[in-house]
């Protein structure tokens, strides 16, 4: 599949594919080739997931004591 053609990971399977490289580094069953691969494919989830969490942030807002609506901080 074409980079231009993957699907985008939602934060929640973000999160499970980061949990999920987690454990299989943690396996000693996994060749340090393997382990840096997942390492690799972790880093890049992570920077995309972190990317859509920071444009959900820049969305929410909340009511402050005078009912006022005002950026989530």
């Amino acid at each position: 599949m074409s980079p231009a053609k993957k699907k985008e990971l939602t934060i929640e399977e973000g999160f499970k594919h980061l949990e999920d490289a987690v454990q299989k580094m943690d396996s000693e069953d996994i060749s340090l080739e393997e382990s840096f691969a997942v390492y690799e494919k972790a880093m890049q989830v992570l920077k995309s997931t972190r990317k859509k969490i920071d444009e959900v942030e820049k969305k929410v807002m909340v009511v402050n004591d005078n009912g006022d609506r005002e950026e989530f901080q």
